[in-house]
């Protein structure tokens, strides 16, 4: 059996025209058929080809607005030259910045939770009681689709290595 080695890009998808703390709502498979649009334009039939298979959004978060996309290693290279020129997300102008690529999901777990806990200091000046703060807090740091996700995929190359033996 084959293994195939993964790439996850972590990008935050910033609105160009709407008010910063307003929450962003975004759907992974509304990113998905965006970036995959934006390959056909800028790669052509080979770069579609190229990423179809192993390209998935897996994590978008509404408050700091960061999404986490899985591609197969060595057609990231494809997928990150695309990002920065995303424009369109579900007819919203967004800008989408590459924030990091990991090899394994819990380096980016690792990197969102560092990054989403410099947001939340950001923000927290601006909330005025501790309720509200609390229930932010909760939001950002809510990463049980990300959790999910690397657990069941842990889960999977258990089973891969006791059904080879």
């Amino acid at each position: 059996m084959v293994r195939f080695k993964n790439r996850y890009i972590v990008i935050e998808v910033n609105p160009i025209n709407e008010n910063n703390d307003a929450a962003l709502i975004l759907k992974p498979a509304s990113l998905y058929f965006s970036i995959t649009k934006k390959i056909q334009q800028v790669h052509g039939d080979f770069g579609v080809a190229a990423t179809k298979t192993g390209l998935a959004a897996k994590y978008c978060n509404k408050w700091t607005r960061v999404a986490v996309v899985r591609v197969r290693h060595g057609a990231h290279r494809l997928v990150a030259s695309c990002l920065p020129l995303l424009q369109q997300v579900e007819n919203q102008n967004v800008i989408v910045r590459t924030l990091y690529t990991g090899a394994t999901l819990q380096h980016c777990y690792k990197f969102i939770q560092h990054h989403q806990r410099s947001y939340l200091e950001k923000i927290w000046s601006k909330l005025k009681t501790e309720d509200e703060r609390n229930m932010m807090e909760a939001a950002l740091t809510d990463l049980n689709s990300l959790e999910l996700f690397g657990h069941a995929e842990v889960r999977n190359k258990k089973t891969e290595v006791v059904e080879d033996k």
